[in-house]
């Protein structure tokens, strides 16, 4: 079963917060009170039209609050987040007349990296992402400064079992493409029509299951003689796959 949880969250960063109150998921946002007058007003003016109460606050607070230096003199409470479900990505794509395309994280640990794939789905024109309940992270503080904001604006998806979405969207005829070093070139993979692309974790990839799953595998070529790196960082393929779904999509329409 897909969670539909709202776990209360602070995000910190210039752009996560002006992101999320774009989207409207904000009760307070909190400047330090040695914000220049005319960026504090710029966060004041959002937060209105958002519905948020503008506090001003020691940038010490800020500290506590978020649990680092690096909270670039602004931060706000998000609204109770809620995950959609992967029928209601679904649905955005049909209201826009797109066929389906979704990203997977197939226990994705690092923040880091969920966050920067989320902002690479985003930007490449995902209609959403998925995540795992267990073993994968979820969508938190760190993951929404990580992905610039695009975490809240990209829907995302929290299931039981990664393994069981990817069997629903093949009942609904989504080709079903994970990231492996055994899969095909990119430059032989046609990434057109309904797709959902699955990446796996830091460590171990796409699991042997999931991988048996779907319905093909694509792979990045490297330099035969890397000196003993022998795969791209996780986001850093993903944001490879995705911009090439993204180029395949467009030059088909």
């Amino acid at each position: 079963m897909e969670e539909k949880q709202k776990p209360e969250q602070i995000v910190y960063g210039k752009n996560p917060v002006v992101e999320l109150l774009k989207s409207g998921g904000v009760d307070t946002v909190m400047v330090s009170d040695s914000m220049a007058p005319q960026q504090a007003a710029y966060y004041g003016a959002l937060a209105k039209q958002a519905g948020a109460v503008l506090k001003k606050v020691h940038p010490n607070k800020l500290r506590q609050l978020c649990g680092t230096e690096n909270h670039q003199g602004v931060a706000a409470w998000a609204s109770l987040m809620e995950y959609a479900s992967v029928e209601e990505i679904l649905e955005k794509a049909a209201q826009k007349g797109e066929d389906p395309f979704l990203v997977l994280a197939d226990g994705v640990e690092d923040p880091h990296n969920l966050g920067a794939i989320i902002r690479s789905a985003f930007l490449c024109g995902a209609h959403g992402l998925v995540v795992p309940k267990r073993g994968g992270a979820a969508v938190t503080p760190t993951v929404m400064k990580s992905s610039a904001g695009a975490a809240a604006r990209l829907p995302v998806a929290r299931v039981a079992n990664i393994g069981e979405t990817i069997r629903r969207l093949k009942e609904k005829n989504i080709f079903v493409y994970c990231a492996d070093m055994g899969g095909e070139p990119l430059a032989k993979t046609d990434l057109t029509g309904p797709l959902a692309l699955v990446m796996g974790s830091e460590g171990a990839g796409v699991s042997a299951l999931v991988r048996k799953l779907c319905d093909g595998a694509v792979s990045l070529d490297m330099e035969a003689d890397a000196g003993g790196v022998d795969s791209f960082n996780v986001s850093v393929a993903a944001g490879i796959l995705l911009y090439e779904i993204r180029r395949q999509r467009r030059a088909g329409q």
